[in-house]
């Protein structure tokens, strides 16, 4: 049995993230803004999520099937499943079933929009 990985509440929604404003430092953000920003960073502050997008980008091909991540994140299938569906939602990961197992693969465009709202200068 897993123990929980964090206290931090599951996000909201499951919205892709999509490019929505200028980096915060360049403007005042809209509420509008802020909420959309806000929970594309609430789907990534978790370690387990932060761990399983860093386990995808550290591969060849940026893909991974739920069996081939739950080992080196010591964590059950069904963790896992859990939040790889959550960075499905947020768009971060796409999902391509193959027979009975699912592949996630990387999206390194949707963290760049996260990346780009934090940009200073």
């Amino acid at each position: 049995m897993d123990t929980p990985t964090s206290t931090t509440a599951a996000p909201r929604t499951a919205e892709p993230i999509e490019a929505c404003c200028p980096p915060i430092t360049a403007a005042p953000l809209s509420a509008d803004d802020a909420d959309t920003l806000a929970a594309g960073f609430k789907v990534v502050a978790d370690p387990a999520r932060l761990r399983l997008l860093s386990r995808l980008a550290a591969l060849p091909d940026q893909e991974a099937c739920v069996c081939d991540l739950t080992e080196p994140l010591g964590l059950a299938q069904p963790t896992v499943s859990h939040h790889l569906r959550l960075l499905h939602g947020a768009g971060l990961v796409t999902r391509d079933k193959r027979g009975t197992f699912a592949y996630y693969r990387l999206v390194p465009e949707r963290l760049t929009i996260l990346a780009d709202a934090l940009a200073v200068g």
